[in-house]
């Protein structure tokens, strides 16, 4: 470097007018430092650079880092601020290592400022508001002390990497510690890889899908929470045994295709809080073509704390060591439990965004394979992301939706994450079409799944199918999260049959007019409430009514609702009270559940979190999950 210059470097620049955040608020420039002043200048190939702004370095009153968790739509994830005057300049690096270059040269350039802050704001200023303290006012004092370059003392060295378990472990509050159950690689520098079984730290568990840790070498980084359990001999998720809320039927499959005399499971019961022991057993049957499966319930006693039995004989303080137990004498079982047999370990989950932070992805990362469908915005294709994940991309046709309003959007959908949700991956949308990356699943759309497997299904099967939906609709109950077009064609079929909800939220960005006209051919009559097709009015009372013909489909196996009338014959019937007809396979307590949820009134209709408890009741009494012919 020469004529005095510190740096320069090409940095991203974030707009300080432009309240919207978009790609566009975002302009690359190239920065360059000298001993008075920071410049940045506008830089084309082949071109003169243009001079685009600069701030005399004596006028800086503070420069850090910003600590943030909100994702910015611009491909440099390492921001750090600078406040000169009255305005505040927020700058976006390519690395954390080029990041704390500018801080530290910046802080040390500004180190004989008479007007240095005694406070700064580490978080963003967005929204009228500042993130980390929520004051409205921008011009605020701020919220934690400024370390400037003249003020920072001498530091002790960093504790050795042994020495961070004792540490942690000294401080006034113990902090989480948490156990791998899965691996996971760091897919940037931000982020912590995981070894399954291997024992983390917990720093920081603010954000919901992202945590903070701390490895047993003193290494710290971001991990999805979804890949790590608490480590207490009360929790089941640390266990093989475990298969959390997997459904009896998928259970006697699983148990069936392991075939191996006493290979067993725990899963939940439909009973909220309760769990069940299923065992392959051959020992009962004369045979062996016909094995049977046995499923015990695990039993609470009445004492504080409370006691876990199968058998009244044997009480254990705990389930694991009634697993324990069990697995080395039958103790009244119908067999000792020998081997383990697990579903859900095979297959990691979704995380929410293909990495921390990251949402905006580089079309150069996608690959794309077969089309695989024709959606309501555009073309549906299998792809690989960094040819390694399998992905969906869905291709936007130009002019199908608003894409400002939806990328505002994408941010808050990515953290929407549940295991009955099809996981939003990121946004794709620096050359056209956009594209947007979902997580695939293998069996596809339900509504042809449906059709496909007609005659194939049992009652159980089916009714597991509405459970799946449901659990999704009231995790979005809860997320003040109205679906507006739910039904089977956009719930999508993965493995073991599960069913997981898809473009929630995605008809309020449609372009078409069709779509929303009531009388159009696109408008989902068949599935809409009346308060929908008559005031256009969503709720998520609406998407109970959609969820009751849903159901609807689910047990006529994939029928088309209404399916010999007009969609103006169906405004009609359904407003003169008319309603579907109970399916050939439906129970009389289902089909009084649908009719629940199409009661005229919003308020009549129950919410997703009373119909999911009713689902679960049926469950048990219509399949009897627990036989009472099974006495130990």
């Amino acid at each position: 470097m020469n004529n005095g210059v510190l740096l320069e470097e090409e940095l991203i620049k974030k707009s300080q007018q432009k309240r919207r955040t978009s790609p566009s608020n975002f302009k690359v420039r190239f920065f360059v430092l000298t001993k008075s002043k920071l410049a940045y200048f506008e830089q084309r190939p082949g071109k003169k650079r243009i001079l685009k702004g600069s701030i005399e370095l004596s006028k800086i009153k503070c420069v850090e880092i910003v600590k943030s968790d909100i994702t910015v739509p611009c491909h440099y994830k390492y921001p750090f601020q600078i406040f000169h005057d009255s305005y505040l300049l927020y700058v976006f690096a390519p690395s954390q290592a080029s990041c704390q270059k500018w801080v530290l040269t910046l802080k040390e350039a500004t180190r004989s400022n008479n007007n240095l802050v005694t406070k700064f704001h580490p978080n963003f200023w967005i929204d009228g508001r500042w993130r980390c303290c929520a004051q409205s006012e921008k011009l605020a004092t701020g919220c934690v002390e400024y370390i400037s370059a003249k003020t920072v003392s001498k530091k002790p060295l960093p504790p050795t990497p042994d020495n961070n378990w004792k540490l942690q472990l000294d401080s006034k509050e113990t902090p989480l510690q948490v156990i791998a159950i899965y691996d996971y690689s760091a897919q940037n520098p931000q982020e912590l890889t995981l070894q399954c079984n291997e024992e983390y730290y917990v720093i920081n568990n603010s954000e919901i899908h992202w945590w903070l840790v701390r490895d047993k070498n003193g290494h710290e980084g971001y991990v999805p929470s979804s890949y790590v359990a608490e480590k207490s001999p009360a929790n089941l998720q640390i266990y093989e045994w475990y298969n959390k809320n997997i459904s009896r039927s998928k259970a006697e499959t699983l148990l069936k295709e392991e075939g191996k005399e006493g290979a067993f499971m725990v899963r939940d019961s439909r009973q909220p809080g309760m769990y069940t022991v299923s065992v392959f057993t051959k020992a009962l049957s004369s045979n062996d073509n016909n094995p049977v499966i046995k499923h015990y319930h695990i039993k609470e006693t009445s004492d504080n704390p409370k006691k876990y039995y199968v058998a009244e004989k044997h009480v254990f303080n705990c389930i694991p060591e009634l697993i324990n137990y069990h697995q080395h004498n039958s103790g009244g079982l119908v067999t000792r439990l020998r081997c383990a047999v697990s579903c859900w370990r095979e297959k990691a989950p979704v995380t929410a965004g293909l990495s921390y932070g990251k949402w905006m992805i580089n079309p150069q990362e996608l690959t794309f394979e077969q089309e695989i469908g024709v959606g309501q915005f555009g073309v549906v294709h299998l792809g690989y992301w960094l040819d390694r994940m399998k992905v969906a991309i869905k291709t936007i046709r130009p002019g199908a939706m608003s894409e400002e309003d939806f990328v505002e959007e994408a941010q808050v959908m990515m953290k929407l994450s549940h295991p009955k949700l099809v996981q939003l991956h990121g946004v794709c949308m620096q050359q056209a079409p956009m594209c947007l990356v979902f997580e695939f699943m293998e069996n596809g759309c339900l509504s042809d799944y449906l059709k496909r497997q007609r005659g194939s299904s049992s009652k159980e099967d089916l009714l597991g199918m509405c459970q799946d939906v449901c659990e999704g609709m009231a995790y979005l109950e809860q997320a003040s999260v109205i679906h507006r077009d739910l039904a089977a064609r956009n719930c999508l079929v993965g493995e073991y049959q599960v069913v997981k909800v898809s473009d929630f939220g995605m008809s309020r960005y449609v372009l078409d007019d069709q779509y929303t006209s009531s009388m159009g051919t696109k408008f989902p009559v068949r599935w809409s409430a009346p308060e929908v097709f008559c005031y256009s009015r969503y709720s998520t009372k609406s998407d109970v009514w959609s969820f009751g013909v849903l159901m609807w489909e689910i047990f006529t196996e994939g029928k088309t609702p209404y399916e010999n009338k007009t969609n103006a014959e169906v405004v009609e019937d359904i407003s003169a009270g008319a309603r579907l007809y109970k399916p050939r396979l439906t129970s009389n307590a289902i089909y009084k559940l649908m009719m629940h949820c199409w009661s005229e009134r919003q308020d009549d209709r129950p919410s997703f979190s009373v119909l999911l408890s009713q689902l679960n009741e049926i469950s048990e009494s219509d399949f009897e999950v627990f036989r009472n012919s099974e006495k130990i």
